[in-house]
Parts: C-alpha cells; structure tokens; sequence
C-alpha cells in the first residue's frame, strides 16, 4: 500500500504565507506527477498546482505568481503559499501518481487533506 501524510495547513491573516508539505511512503517503485487539489466548501475540487517528474510545473491562474510547487527526487512535494487571500480558503490535497512495487500499471493516491483557512 501507499501512505500520503500532509502537514502545514493552519489559519493566517490574508497577506500571509503558509508551506503545505506531502510526504508518500509504502510500496512505491516510482513516483510521476505529483500535485496540489484544494475543495472549498460548496465547489468541486480543483487543481492548484502541479509538478511532473522532470520538474515542470503548472498552476491555476488563480495561484500564479503567488504559489510555488516543489518536490523532492524521490517522495515528498510541497506548495508555497505567499500572499494568500481569503479566497484560498480550503482544505488542500495532495495527489501522486504511483507505480508500486510488483504492480503493473500507475494508481493515484491522496493525502488526507489539510485544511487552510485565509482571514480577511
């Protein structure tokens, strides 16, 4: 099996910063793209970033210039979130997309969600 743990949510002021951090663990042989989703209440959750396994990335316009999404060779990926504003109010996700040791093919996993919450 393949373990997603999050940390580094909390409660900031808007103009604030928060880092989220996404550390996998378990059977894993590989690790392609990893990502951050995020779900407000009442929408459907979306893509907030995204990092392949060669280091490009991909934003949601909402979040360019202010987020920054980075990864480690082999397990852990993080979001730097600066001048965060009420409207990032949400709990984030991350994702990985997984080959696992004697398993044939590529599966997605989620972290259990870390909420992050922007006062105005």
């Amino acid at each position: 099996q393949v373990q997603l743990v999050e940390s580094g949510g909390g409660l900031v002021q808007a103009g604030g910063s928060l880092r989220l951090s996404c550390a996998a663990s378990g059977s894993i042989f590989s690790i392609n793209a990893m990502g951050w989703y995020r779900q407000a209440p009442g929408r459907q959750r979306e893509l907030v970033a995204a990092i392949s396994s060669s280091g490009s990335t991909n934003y949601a316009d909402s979040v360019k210039g202010r987020f920054t999404i980075s990864r480690t060779a082999w397990n852990a990926v993080f979001l730097q979130m600066n001048s965060l504003k009420p409207d990032d109010t949400a709990v984030y996700y991350c994702n990985f997309n997984v080959a696992r040791l004697g398993v044939r093919g590529e599966y997605d996993y989620w972290g259990q969600g870390t909420q992050v919450t922007v006062s105005s």
